[in-house]
């Protein structure tokens, strides 16, 4: 079995979850992220106000007046500029990522709407490449296993960054294995 943990960032209105960004991590390390390619779900993202506190200042967008019609455009200086990819590539990557290692196992926190993400990335549930996982373990379901604790955070992550929040989660995930095997 081999464990990837792994964070979205999207845009959701009530109807559908459009992917902005995502990142993997495998228990060995191992990480893939990558940014969509896609003017529009940014400059939606730009125009949405929790996504331009939170999400928007990890991406490598910046202001720019005479940039795409809302105000923005791609930072080329940002050292995530190269993970800027087109949806169909990501795709691709992403399986290829997961099927890599053998019996892959999805983990994310609050995983529903990462889980519809990624699956989205590959059209409908029925469209997942052989051997892509179709459920994601949940670690809110470790926390409440275990009583809740107070989870350690990442030193330096930035929030709301896919590839630090998936590493994060990787950590946590470590953090209450280990906790788990002290009380036994």
């Amino acid at each position: 079995m081999t464990r990837i943990f792994y964070d979205t960032e999207f845009l959701e209105d009530g109807e559908t979850i459009r992917l902005i960004s995502i990142g993997m991590v495998r228990e060995n390390g191992d990480a893939y992220y990558a940014i969509a390619r896609d003017p529009g779900l940014l400059g939606a993202a730009w125009a949405h106000q929790w996504l331009r506190e939170n999400v928007i200042p990890s991406l490598p967008v910046k202001e720019d007046p005479y940039g795409f019609p809302d105000g923005w455009n791609w930072d080329r200086e940002h050292p995530d500029f190269r993970h800027i990819k087109a949806r169909e590539s990501i795709a691709g990557e992403i399986r290829d990522f997961i099927l890599a290692k053998p019996d892959p196992e999805l983990w994310a926190d609050y995983c529903a709407y990462d889980h519809v993400a990624l699956c989205q990335l590959f059209g409908r549930m029925i469209d997942l490449p052989n051997g892509v996982p179709m459920w994601t373990n949940d670690l809110r379901q470790l926390v409440a296993r275990a009583g809740n604790p107070d989870l350690p955070s990442l030193p330096g992550a930035s929030a709301h960054n896919a590839l630090d929040d998936a590493r994060e989660v990787k950590m946590r995930f470590e953090w209450l294995a280990a906790r788990e095997a002290e009380d036994y």
